[in-house]
């Protein structure tokens, strides 16, 4: 399409736009006209800059399409080998463990904070420090029966 043809659609597109606007402002107020306004200024302004006939020339190129497919593929991809990465990070023996040996290396990291950081009879929150004795025994249950 001729750059003439795609601006007076769009012009014409944004005039009844406008029109539609102003109804709606005497209607139901100002702050409704003015957002129809704005909207309806979209289509000029997108043929104005030139992004309406980039867009008619992606609708009718094949090859704009296989470039969309293609970048539609690298974003696939990218995402996901982020999962795969967060999976091998997550994994025992993971990104940790296979670069300098984990823990005896010094890197304490996830591992020591852990369920088994705790000592046995440790009691957290409240009840620790002299807190509700109803909690602790609670707590003691719990911990007794295999429920942290």
């Amino acid at each position: 399409m001729s750059d003439a043809v795609i601006f007076a659609i769009s012009l014409g597109v944004t005039l009844a736009g406008l029109v539609i606007s102003w109804g709606v402002y005497r209607r139901r107020g100002a702050a409704t006209g003015l957002r129809g306004a704005a909207l309806s200024l979209v289509p000029l302004a997108a043929a104005m800059t030139g992004v309406t006939e980039f867009f008619v020339d992606l609708a009718f190129s094949p090859v704009k399409w296989a470039g969309v497919a293609v970048a539609g593929l690298a974003v696939l991809l990218y995402m996901a080998s982020g999962a795969m990465l967060s999976r091998r990070a997550d994994a025992p023996g993971g990104k940790a463990a296979g670069r300098s040996g984990g823990k005896a290396a010094g890197e304490g990291g996830r591992r020591s904070a852990g369920r088994g950081a705790k000592p046995k009879g440790a009691v957290e929150g409240p009840a620790q420090g002299g807190g509700d004795p109803e909690m602790a025994e609670i707590e003691r249950i719990l911990r007794d029966r295999g429920i942290s």
